[in-house]
């Protein structure tokens, strides 16, 4: 295991290749690290080599699972980095995880005891294909579709204040729901109150559906953003921060406004983002980061819940739906749901159009009926969630 651990090199412990699906057994990948993994508290102590090897073998092990369930398999490769750096710095399920959307957190159910149930994925009587309360205990809050994190997250934080615990509550929020409203006002609140919360935004440029919204394909980040987003993270940065802005709320009005304007600037300089929305809403903005690096996720994520501050902090992350797998890589859709599908070549067991088996989904019967609808009547208007 060692020795397969230390073989890693580059980027290849996040690709799971043809050579790596021809290999697996009956019964699946050969995941000897996984299979020492039941709850996040055994990955506690595993160095940055563990950790990528781990992620290798998350990946293999979904994509093995899900090509037997179906289900949302793009969404949770793109964020097995992200879910191992998280459950290996917080300390589940006293700190608490909201996933939103809820499809997101496969490799969440695999790290919280709920892998040797994985089969029965979305079956009746199975796990569930979202985050679910009365699934686990590392399950705080139950969401599906979605924009609902962010509050939820902010009254945790609030009910651990008025109990004086000091737990840390993080909320994982897409780029798809955080096109809903109630994730501003959610944001505006946490800033307004002031809790000290985490809201990490997953941006995999794609929201839930292939819209390609921002039309970009380029890496996520370089060494030179990393290296800034740690900087940021800063544990001494943001005391000192902190410091001088309790030094300055004893400053008249119009210094108080000079200095929050030359702190604005400042972090611009760093940041070389418009992270303004965010700061305007309260928060302190740190990124972009790159969301498959899981050595500088477990930096920043340690620095900023070591960090003595007030106040909510979003982390921007970059990540990319359906990484590692080359099929989900190339699909326009990223293979975001999925039928059974064959894992060397992606393909899904659909019925054919013409088989007495093919079903419809629902959603084509019901556009199907609302674009004929329109036709016959130019009143019709559609109104339909940004996702």
């Amino acid at each position: 295991l060692l020795a397969r651990v230390d073989s890693i090199d580059g980027e290849d412990w996040q690709r799971v290749t043809t050579d790596d699906i021809e290999s697996w057994g009956r019964s699946g990948p050969d995941t000897p690290l996984l299979d020492t993994v039941n709850f996040p508290v055994h990955i506690k102590n595993f160095n940055t080599q563990q950790l990528k090897q781990l992620c290798k073998e998350l990946r293999q092990d979904i994509i093995h699972s899900v090509s037997r369930t179906g289900g949302h398999l793009s969404s949770s490769l793109g964020v097995v980095e992200l879910t191992v750096a998280l459950h290996h710095v917080m300390n589940c399920p006293e700190d608490k995880i909201v996933w939103d959307v809820g499809h997101q957190a496969y490799v969440h159910k695999i790290l919280t005891g709920r892998r040797g149930r994985m089969h029965t994925l979305r079956a009746t009587g199975g796990l569930s294909g979202f985050t679910k309360r009365g699934e686990s205990e590392y399950d705080p809050f139950g969401a599906g579709h979605s924009s609902t994190s962010i509050s939820a997250s902010l009254g945790m934080a609030v009910g651990r204040d008025m109990k004086d615990k000091r737990n840390q509550v993080v909320a994982v929020i897409g780029d798809g729901a955080i096109t809903g409203g109630m994730a501003y006002e959610a944001m505006n609140h946490a800033g307004f109150l002031d809790k000290n919360m985490i809201v990490i935004l997953n941006d995999n440029q794609q929201v839930s559906l292939p819209t390609q919204y921002n039309n970009r394909n380029q890496a996520p980040v370089g060494a030179l953003s990393g290296a800034l987003s740690r900087l940021q993270a800063n544990r001494p940065l943001r005391e000192l921060r902190e410091l001088a802005k309790g030094v300055t709320k004893q400053l008249p009005s119009e210094v108080q406004a000079m200095t929050a304007k030359i702190d604005e600037y400042a972090r611009g300089m760093i940041s070389g983002q418009p992270s303004t929305l965010f700061e305007e809403l309260g928060l302190y903005y740190i990124g972009p980061v790159d969301g498959h690096n899981v050595e500088d996720l477990v930096s920043i994520l340690s620095e900023v819940k070591a960090t003595e501050t007030v106040g909510p902090v979003l982390i921007h992350v970059v990540t990319e739906k359906g990484r590692g797998y080359v099929p989900a890589e190339h699909a326009q859709d990223r293979m975001h749901g999925v039928a059974k599908f064959d894992p060397k070549t992606g393909q899904q067991f659909k019925p054919a159009p013409a088989s007495p088996k093919a079903v419809m989904p629902y959603t084509n019967y019901f556009a199907d009926a609302l674009t004929a609808e329109a036709a016959a009547d130019s009143r019709v208007v559609a109104v339909h969630a940004a996702m």
